[in-house]
């Protein structure tokens, strides 16, 4: 018999720190977040509760490890193109880790890894904006600007797809109440709004940031340390 079968025979399970993060990243696949706990986790990896703690303190710190293991697949851009479409495919990129995952950016929200993979991420953000003549201030807030419109784009568009939920964004839901009151405008733009092309609504969400950035960047008022 295994020794990671039985818990407290024989010689205790031994655990990583990455083999647990792939587990509970299994875990969320299947159970979603809200029943991904401590004790369902050391359960699937055959040992007591309190082994899980030796690695991380709190479920919190499993989460930032999470959302830290989402990002580690992010490739660079393209390096032969402009700097808005290299920040286009970064954000396109961060937004596909986060669907890879079920509830994935509900576990990434909140969190604040200092990992290499976060880390590498929004060097990568960031230098492509520096080198493109923003300044350091301007770069650094359009980092949290690209993710924080990614993290919150796709936690909608997974609550919306979430199975099994009485999703408020149920579209019906949303026909009926409109129908109910007058509300000529939302009428019509009931389509778009009821849609579930979350592509279309995420490039045209990506596009309208991307063009403000341009225009900053065109205006000439705010430049990097050393350039005209």
């Amino acid at each position: 018999m295994s020794s990671t079968s039985s818990p407290g025979r024989g010689r205790p399970a031994r655990l990583d720190r990455s083999s647990t993060v792939d587990t509970a990243l299994q875990l969320l696949d299947s159970l979603g977040l809200d029943d991904l706990t401590m004790r369902r986790l050391a359960d699937s990896l055959g040992v007591q509760a309190g082994a899980l703690y030796r690695h991380f303190a709190t479920k919190q710190d499993l989460l930032t490890a999470m959302a830290e293991r989402m990002l580690a697949d992010i490739s660079a851009p393209r390096e032969n193109s402009d700097w808005d479409e290299r920040l286009a495919d970064l954000a396109r990129a961060m937004r596909t880790a986060l669907l890879t995952h079920r509830d994935g950016a509900r576990v990434f929200a909140g969190t604040h890894s200092t990992g290499a993979h976060t880390l590498r991420f929004s060097e990568t953000v960031t230098g492509v904006l520096r080198e493109a003549g923003f300044a350091d201030e301007d770069a650094a807030r359009a980092l949290m600007a690209v993710a924080n419109f990614t993290v919150g784009h796709t936690l909608e568009e997974q609550a919306a797809l979430r199975p099994g939920d009485e999703a408020d964004a149920d579209p019906e839901r949303l026909r009926q109440a409109v129908a109910s009151g007058p509300f000529p405008h939302l009428v019509a733009a009931l389509p778009t709004l009821t849609g579930t092309d979350f592509t279309a609504h995420f490039e045209f969400g990506l596009h309208l940031l991307i063009q403000g950035l341009r225009a900053l960047s065109e205006s000439g008022r705010r430049r990097g340390p050393g350039r005209a």
